[in-house]
């Protein structure tokens, strides 16, 4: 078992969490930060902050704090961030429309080069960002075309499984589905299930206990 194969999924989770104060710190050039002030707006403790960070190297000064500029480029190489990446998104409903032309993942790297709906209704509509909406039959085609990397699947429930094989088979290699079902895929390709009333479910669940 390798060094990566041991770090924690939350760690991961945290990294990208860590990375947001440290941008709109680097922006007003706040040079310094102390892991006491990045816990405290992540919503962590320090202790947590140092562990997390000491799975990749050393990355602070004790006494002193890390450099928000260097320390975000680390966590920008760690979690793969520092390059672009292509998309493609299934599903242009509501929720997949908005995530397409969501600026924020632009500005990440995120880069949607293809969008694709089954709806004849929608099927050749250019969209403001300028993407042109393709029948889901050309997905094989434009996914190799495109050197898409990460698929985003936001449809029904009883396609999502065949719209993943579709874009496995073509070569993608991770999928983000928002659909509410758990997509089954092979150990070569990584998949995350965002299923919102999961999230909501466990919402109702601490609220009833604090009720």
């Amino acid at each position: 078992m390798n060094k990566e194969s041991k770090i924690p999924a939350p760690t991961i989770e945290r990294l990208a969490y860590y990375s947001r104060p440290l941008e709109s710190l680097l922006n007003s050039e706040t040079p310094v930060i102390s892991s006491e002030k990045l816990a405290h707006l992540c919503g962590v403790n320090p202790a947590q902050v140092r562990k997390d960070l000491a799975y990749f190297g050393e990355f602070g000064v004790r006494g002193v704090g890390y450099n928000v500029r260097d320390l975000l480029w680390e966590i920008k190489k760690i979690l793969a961030t520092d390059r672009d990446w292509t998309l493609c998104m299934v599903g242009m409903g509501n929720l997949g429309s908005a995530i397409v032309e969501n600026e924020n993942f632009k500005k990440r790297g995120y880069k949607f080069v293809a969008a694709f709906d089954s709806d004849p209704t929608k099927i050749g509509r250019t969209l403001p960002c300028g993407l042109i909406i393709e029948p889901t039959n050309r997905i094989g085609e434009f996914v190799r075309d495109l050197k898409v990397e990460i698929g985003v699947i936001t449809t029904r429930p009883h396609e999502a499984q065949r719209f993943a094989d579709l874009l496995m088979d073509s070569g993608v290699k991770a999928i983000l589905n928002f659909a509410s079902i758990q997509i089954r895929t092979p150990e070569c390709c990584e998949v995350e299930n965002v299923d919102f009333a999961v999230k909501l479910e466990n919402l109702a669940y601490h609220i009833a206990k604090i009720l």
